[in-house]
């Protein structure tokens, strides 16, 4: 019995918080798509929280360079709603911008700390707290201990990219000299994921869906795998085994192998970008779904809302296996590619029957 009370002094609670909600949304309509995208790119600023309509934010310094007003360093408190602070204010699409003589919005050089690069620098410190961690608890202990909780959870992950990853897709000794940039990556990538998906601070900012970064990523992947590629993967793209026609007079094979090294990598960063991406924006429009179907009456409202929140739980779960996938598949491809690179030779299927 004391159950049922609960149960239904909760649903005179959600009846009562819908009606409220109506009101307000009948004159307030909740914008859907200014939220979403809100929380997915970047901005100047880290919302905390809001009480009583007050949002409370961590404002960040900006540090723009104007060939007419030189450095300047501000919070980014003075560009809120609308502000303009000594020339300088926020275009439509969010970022720095300033008049010049002509009357036309230029941007300056923007250095400013942004809510990105602030959630890059404590992920990547909490990276390396968790490593040096690790590593004290690995030289405060004999050889073969066996390691438990954090240290225990962190040696399973370096084991399997290590030995499911690394060996299997880099030939011979070389996996070594690729283990560190390659273990980087992939805690790098994972660790952000997680946080991403955090929906306090310092939590909830969307590191790995930000194409700059992924980007980034993909660079350091490409270089690894061009700078230090032996000749036979060089000979692979500009004189592959095949037909001479492709290759004389017109360079097609080594034009589309040429190709190949750029796409490789630009398809790590969009692969990554586009799905943590689409996970976030995912799980805001479920949440969003709550809001927006105050208008039609409580029996609706109420039903949408359980569907919401059940499916924004289960889409939580998932989007954790993803951070995990997606940090594993970078990782896997950035080695394969990596592998190819240093394969001491490539066997035709003539030379195989032989």
């Amino acid at each position: 019995m004391e159950r049922i009370k609960y149960i239904l002094l909760a649903l005179l609670l959600v009846v009562a918080s819908n009606d409220v909600a109506g009101e307000t949304a009948a004159d307030e309509p909740v914008d859907t798509k200014s939220l979403i995208f809100e929380h997915i790119e970047d901005s100047y600023w880290w919302h905390l929280t809001t009480i009583n309509e007050r949002h409370i934010s961590l404002y960040l310094p900006v540090i723009v360079y104007s060939k007419a007003k030189g450095l300047n360093i501000f919070m980014s408190s003075r560009l809120e709603n609308g502000g303009n602070y000594n020339g300088f204010h926020l275009s439509g699409e969010g970022k720095i911008v300033e008049e010049n003589p002509q009357g036309e919005e230029v941007r300056p050089i923007d250095l400013s700390l942004t809510k990105t690069a602030l959630a890059l620098i404590i992920n990547s410190l909490l990276m390396i707290v968790i490593f040096l961690s690790v590593a004290r608890w690995y030289g405060r202990h004999p050889r073969h201990s066996p390691p438990g909780g954090l240290v225990g959870a962190i040696e399973m992950f370096v084991m399997s990219v290590e030995d499911d990853i690394i060996r299997k897709s880099i030939p011979g000794d070389d996996y070594a000299r690729y283990s560190p940039y390659l273990l980087t990556a992939f805690f790098f990538i994972f660790i952000n994921n997680i946080m991403g998906m955090i929906p306090f601070f310092p939590g909830g900012a969307n590191v790995t869906g930000n194409i700059s970064i992924t980007v980034v990523l993909a660079v350091c992947t490409m270089l690894a795998t061009n700078l230090f590629g032996n000749k036979e993967y060089w000979k692979e793209i500009f004189w592959p085994e095949v037909p001479l026609w492709i290759k004389v007079p017109v360079p097609l094979m080594p034009l589309i192998e040429l190709f190949g090294v750029i796409s490789k990598p630009f398809a790590l960063a969009i692969r990554l970008f586009a799905n943590i991406t689409a996970g976030h924006a995912i799980i805001l429009a479920l949440t969003c779904m709550i809001f927006t179907t105050v208008k039609m009456g409580v029996g609706m409202n109420a039903g949408m809302t359980v569907f919401a929140i059940l499916l924004s739980v289960f889409m939580s779960f998932l989007e954790i296996l993803v951070a995990y996938i997606q940090a594993y598949v970078f990782t896997l491809l950035s080695a394969v590619f990596i592998g190819l690179s240093r394969q001491t030779h490539h066997a035709t299927p003539l030379q195989d029957s032989k």
